[in-house]
């Protein structure tokens, strides 16, 4: 049977040699690209042959752990396979709760990547070894029995809440989570919309009263 793979990236070098790779593998063909979650959600709704989703995680319009969830909802049975830079312990955790059923880093070897398209797409859940072993160590040091502030928000959203709480400028936080200043405005806005805050500075301190703003 042959593994139809969609690819989300908005890098298109990118792009095009992972889908050489895959094309050239035995029983793997890619069927469609998107270079944003715009593109994505209608590519993905429009009946495209689909079986395993390659995501990353920032994407020009906004993030890849969002898209993730949004797809889960609205296809139960896809299955997304994260290839990405980031290897923190928050996007790996973030990534798994919004349905990724594999997390990759893009330095990850061909072979690994054959490994882990083939194994997401039989139902199995796979993590790069470095990215394993640290979301083990996350795991058993208890991060993930803390209370979590702003069950409302997204992680991403909560992740550019605790920047704006730690007083940092949009520039600073596009650069520090490698995205575009307007993807971190809009973040801003659906926080305050969320939170019924009226602007930046009461985040603030709604922030910072729930422990946020220590990541400056």
């Amino acid at each position: 049977m042959t593994i139809s793979v969609v690819l989300v990236d908005d890098h298109p070098v990118f792009r095009i040699g992972m889908a050489a790779l895959l094309d050239s593998l035995a029983g793997i063909r890619v069927t469609g690209q998107a270079a944003s979650a715009a593109e994505a959600g209608p590519l993905l709704a429009s009946g495209i042959a689909t079986d395993v989703v390659l995501m990353d995680l920032d994407l020009g319009d906004g993030s890849g752990i969002d898209l993730t969830r949004d797809l889960q909802r609205e296809h139960p049975g896809l299955r997304v396979l994260v290839v990405t830079m980031h290897e923190d312990d928050d996007a790996v955790v973030a990534a798994v709760r919004a349905g990724a059923r594999g997390y990759l880093v893009k330095s990850a070897p061909p072979d690994a990547v054959e490994r882990a398209v083939r194994a997401v797409a039989a139902g199995e859940m796979i993590l790069s070894p470095a990215v394993a072993q640290r979301a083990m160590s996350y795991v058993l040091g208890g991060r993930t029995a803390a209370r979590l502030p702003f069950p409302q928000l997204t992680d991403r959203e909560r992740e550019v809440l605790d920047l704006v709480a730690a007083g940092l400028d949009n520039e600073t936080i596009a650069r520090r989570l490698g995205l575009s200043p307007k993807t971190v405005r809009n973040h801003l806005a659906n926080v305050l919309a969320r939170l019924a805050l009226p602007d930046r500075s009461a985040a603030i301190v709604r922030a910072r009263e729930e422990g946020l703003g220590t990541s400056g």
